[in-house]
């Protein structure tokens, strides 16, 4: 297959120098040999050594700290496609699945984001969250492909970069753990429109390093936030009440809690937009 000049991917990584190589050899047998721009954010296992001795051809990023989700920020200012495929360092997209994503972009201005469906490896199985997204209960605009979402997962989903951009990427202070929430919600009140089509395929292989306790403590804290942020005071208070009667009672919960306290001052002060992404971009 010719090479599509459409999509880049970008990843981002954090000491998982072992996953990483297994997904860059599947990113390079794709067909239409995408550029991919990887993002290292400060690995201390030999990652970035291993992306320069193994696999040259990839664009390697090394901002010398772990930005979390603002690592896809530096993607896509790096990226000069009209489209951007976001992949974890344990997920990567199936043989066309790109091509099939940059088509329907091409045919649909109004759509920002395309999700794909999950096979969660090794056992080649649906995710359970694509039924949730197949059952979105939103309305469909006609002709418009896909279920209609008002969210995405980030690391299986391909974007419009002009619309990314204009919207001010991935938060800073949301840093990682249900990061995807704020982006979404201002895609959405731009007017662009977000969908997850089945017929799109990526896999996840979960990686063994993960710290499950903080990702779940990031979670609570970022969704209260996000709550705070983008609903007027009455719906937010209803919906804050509502997610600490769900919210298990332990530990991580009480100190996500307890940062989204911390972070009160800047979610009722005047800076409720976090930094757009040219300041991500230069540290500022």
């Amino acid at each position: 297959m010719p090479a599509d000049g459409r999509v880049s991917v970008v990843v981002i990584t954090y000491n998982r120098c072992e996953e990483l190589y297994r997904t860059l050899g599947r990113l390079a047998e794709l067909p239409g040999k995408p550029r991919v721009i990887v993002v290292d954010n400060a690995s201390a296992d030999g990652t970035a050594d291993m992306v320069r001795s193994r696999h040259p051809g990839v664009t390697l990023l090394t901002p010398g700290q772990n930005l979390g989700a603002v690592g896809r920020n530096l993607s896509v200012l790096e990226a000069d496609t009209p489209y951007v495929a976001f992949c974890d360092d344990d997920t990567w997209h199936d043989p066309g699945a790109l091509r099939r994503a940059a088509d329907l972009l091409d045919a649909h201005p109004e759509l920002a984001v395309v999700t794909a469906s999950i096979t969660v490896e090794p056992d080649g199985r649906l995710d359970p969250i694509c039924s949730e997204m197949a059952e979105s209960p939103l309305d469909r605009t006609p002709g418009t492909p896909g279920h209609p979402l008002l969210s995405f997962l980030a690391g299986v989903s391909i974007v419009r970069r002009r619309a990314f951009l204009a919207s001010g990427g991935f938060s800073a202070r949301l840093w990682l753990g249900g990061e995807e929430e704020l982006l979404p919600s201002d895609l959405a009140r731009a007017g662009w429109q977000m969908t997850y089509v089945p017929a799109i395929v990526a896999h996840h292989h979960a990686s063994r390093l993960r710290d499950a306790h903080l990702r779940r403590r990031h979670g609570v804290r970022n969704t209260l936030w996000f709550t705070w942020l983008r609903r007027p005071l009455p719906s937010a208070t209803v919906c804050t009440a509502r997610l600490l009667r769900r919210l298990p009672r332990d530990r991580v919960t009480a100190r996500g809690i307890a940062d989204a306290i911390r972070g009160l001052p800047w979610c009722c002060g005047s800076a409720t937009r976090y930094p757009r992404i040219s300041s991500v971009a230069t540290g500022s």
